[in-house]
C-alpha cells in the first residue's frame, strides 16, 4: 500500500475545475516531484492533500486512511506537513517562535526539543538567527525557516511547494542538498518545483501535470531523458 494515494481527485474553484481527476501515489521513503507550467494544478494538488482545499470528487488516502472531510490541523497531526509557496513565515515573530508554532500538533515535548536540535543541525543559520524577527531574514533564510517549521510537526510526509523560488543558484543547491538529507532521515517528500532539472535529479519518480491532468508519470531518469519533457521544462 502506498503511503499517499490520490484517486480520481477533482477540485473546482467555483465553476472552474482546476484538477480533472488526477491519480498519484507516493511510496514510503520516496522523493516524488510534480512538474508543470504555471496554472497546471501543482499547488492545488498539495493544498488538497493538506486539507486546505476540498476535492469535489475522488479520494485521498494516507497510510490507508481517507483524508476526506478531515480538517487541515488534524491532517498535520496524522503526519503530513507543508512548506508553502512563498514561505509565509510570521514576520513579527522570532525564528524560534516560528519554529515552535510548527510543533503545535505534537504532544511529546521531548520529541519536539529533539526535532528542534535536528533542524538547527540542518540549518545552522537558523540557530544563529533564532532570536531574530523572521521578517528581517533574507529570502534564503526564510525558506530554511519555512522548511524547518514544517519539520517541527515531525511529519512522515513533507510537502514542499517551490522551495527554490527566487533563490540564488548557490542557495538552491544548498536547499536541495538539505531536502536529500531530510529524506535520508526517513521523511518522505512530495516536491513541487519550477527547477525541473534539479527536482528530477533529486527525485525517485515524477509526475507532469498539464492543465489539471497527469500528462506523464515515470521514473526521474526516464523523465530527464524524455524528449518532450526536455523541450518543455529542461530547455531542450
Amino acid at each position: 500500500m502506498a503511503l499517499l494515494s490520490l484517486s480520481g481527485v477533482r477540485v473546482a474553484y467555483g465553476n472552474v475545475e482546476a484538477l480533472h481527476g488526477i491519480d498519484l501515489t507516493v511510496e514510503e521513503g520516496e522523493i516524488v516531484s510534480i512538474l508543470g507550467a504555471n496554472g497546471a494544478g501543482k499547488s492545488t494538488t498539495l493544498m488538497t492533500i493538506s486539507g486546505l482545499v476540498r476535492p469535489s470528487a475522488g479520494d485521498i488516502t494516507f497510510a490507508g486512511k481517507s483524508l476526506l472531510n478531515i480538517p487541515g490541523h488534524d491532517i498535520v497531526g496524522m503526519g503530513i506537513a507543508q512548506s508553502p509557496e512563498g514561505r509565509r513565515v510570521f514576520g513579527p515573530m522570532t525564528v524560534l517562535e516560528n519554529l515552535r508554532l510548527g510543533a503545535f500538533s505534537l504532544k511529546d515535548k521531548s520529541r519536539s526539543e529533539q526535532t528542534l536540535e535536528w533542524i538547527f543541525e540542518l540549518f545552522p543559520r537558523l540557530m544563529e538567527r533564532r532570536g531574530q524577527l523572521a521578517g528581517t531574514l533574507s529570502g534564503g533564510e526564510q525558506q530554511m525557516l519555512a522548511i524547518g517549521r514544517a519539520l517541527m510537526a515531525d511529519p512522515r510526509l513533507l510537502l514542499l511547494d517551490e522551495p527554490s523560488l527566487g533563490l540564488a543558484p548557490l542557495l538552491v543547491r544548498s536547499i536541495f542538498d538539505t531536502v536529500r538529507a531530510i529524506n535520508k532521515k526517513g521523511v518522505t517528500v512530495l516536491l513541487v518545483e519550477q527547477n525541473a532539472r534539479a527536482a528530477l535529479r533529486l527525485a525517485t519518480r515524477g509526475y507532469v501535470l498539464e492543465v489539471g491532468k497527469v500528462a506523464l508519470a515515470d521514473t526521474a531518469p526516464n523523465l530527464l531523458a524524455n524528449a518532450s519533457v526536455r523541450e518543455a521544462y529542461l530547455g531542450g
